[in-house]
């Protein structure tokens, strides 16, 4: 810990973990940044060490591919909080403790004599972060809720998909992932205040208020445009219109933006080869400079079926090129275009190699090293780091318990008899 303490933002701090899908991302970030977190489980592991997929597809509590993702940088310890005796051994804990971040049901831990009220009179400075699906107060505080129900209740599931079907859900879980990100910036907040003030205090989390953040546009779109948001898939709204900026290429799809010039777009078409109806071309073009010029507007000037004619003429073209093809000319027309990249195509980045974003991870008990993302952010004093792998169930707990408390391993052993570590 000592490298830590000496190279990291957070090094000199100790937070417990005992998040869910909601949270475990916002101790990562925690542990990343130089934080002793150390992950509480029950016995026997943390459930979402279920959740693949799983390294060589081999389901495994320790080969999680989700659990390496987002534990890198922590301690794992085994305890089982429900039970007195184990209450007792998360007190010491706290003791300890700068921050907890929790993911329990609201009043789960003040059942449990373990909630901010009692924690902070053990320790005033204590920092404690609750995320729930929809806050500790509120007719709902007591609902349950997975990611998608986050996406739903927080407006942004009624933005993703196409106008005339259901919404459809985002893949990557973006519910837990922004309430995590919001917690993360609460904890840190309240850090900011401990340090002037020497006070710890309860940061209250809602999965529901963190999605809605996401879509401030959407909300203020009536105000500021009297339009109010809807489903458009590959498209993007100009007043009454949709302009359609996803296309597809030859090796993919790209997204399409404007400005770009119509002369331009003519000319590539001429050097490649590719027909289209110059009248209609000439009179696109004589009209995009009358926008230009503000004598109109592309809402006033055409209809939707006119607009969509206009930017579809550039489907054949785009059919002839790759995505870095278009990319270079984008790039050399200052369009503003871009590839639409998948995994692969992030993973094999020369901007990002460049960068050197992704880092190595080793995996001694697979023998293994593994390409992770990197960091969220670069500091130039205090550099972000995978301070480790994932942990092992409870293999911080001689460590922890007897190194750090003072148990003996009689006791130790006695305690994982009864099951509480």
């Amino acid at each position: 810990m000592y490298k830590r303490k000496a190279e990291s933002l957070l090094g000199h701090y100790r937070v417990l973990d005992l998040t869910d899908e909601k949270g475990v991302l916002c101790t990562k970030l925690l542990a990343d940044f130089g934080a002793d977190v150390i992950k509480i489980e029950p016995p026997g592991g943390d459930p979402m060490r279920s959740i693949g997929p799983f390294y060589h597809d081999e389901p495994d509590p320790e080969k999680s591919l989700f659990w390496f993702t987002l534990n890198t940088s922590k301690r794992s310890i085994t305890l089982d909080i429900s039970q007195p005796e184990g209450r007792e051994l998360f007190r010491e804990l706290a003791r300890t403790a700068d921050f907890i971040v929790e993911c329990f049901p609201p009043g789960y831990m003040d059942s449990l004599g373990l909630g901010y009220s009692d924690l902070s009179e053990l320790n005033p400075r204590l920092i404690v972060t609750s995320i729930t699906p929809f806050g500790q107060t509120g007719p709902y505080r007591d609902y349950k809720a997975y990611d998608l129900v986050g996406l739903a209740m927080g407006g942004l599931l009624y933005l993703i998909g196409e106008p005339h079907r259901p919404p459809v859900r985002v893949r990557a879980q973006q519910a837990y992932a922004q309430a995590s990100v919001q917690a993360a910036t609460g904890t840190m907040m309240a850090h900011y205040y401990r340090q002037m003030s020497g006070e710890g205090q309860h940061v209250d989390v809602s999965m529901q208020e963190a999605v809605s953040n996401t879509i401030d546009t959407a909300q203020q779109a009536w105000d500021l445009q009297q339009v109010i948001y809807k489903r458009v898939a590959p498209f993007r709204p100009l007043g009454d219109l949709s302009i359609r900026c996803v296309y597809p290429c030859k090796d993919g799809y790209v997204a399409c933006w404007n400005p770009e010039e119509l002369q331009v777009i003519r000319e590539w078409m001429d050097s490649a080869g590719v027909p289209y109806d110059d009248a209609r071309m000439s009179a696109w073009i004589e009209l995009r400079q009358k926008v230009a010029d503000g004598e109109t507007t592309l809402t006033e000037a055409l209809s939707q079926e006119e607009l969509t004619e206009m930017q579809e003429t550039r489907l054949p073209l785009l059919a002839k090129f790759t995505r870095q093809e278009i990319y270079d000319v984008a790039l050399e027309k200052e369009f503003g275009w871009a590839p639409v990249n998948t995994p692969k195509n992030l993973v094999e980045s020369a901007q990002l190699a460049a960068r050197n974003y992704y880092v190595q991870v080793e995996h001694p008990e697979l023998g293994e090293t593994i390409t992770y993302p990197g960091a969220p952010c670069k500091m130039t004093e205090t550099p972000w780091q995978i301070w480790g792998r994932a942990p092992l169930i409870g293999e911080h707990n001689e460590e922890v318990y007897v190194k750090e408390l003072g148990m003996s391993p009689r006791r130790i052993q006695e305690l994982k008899q009864l099951k509480i570590i």
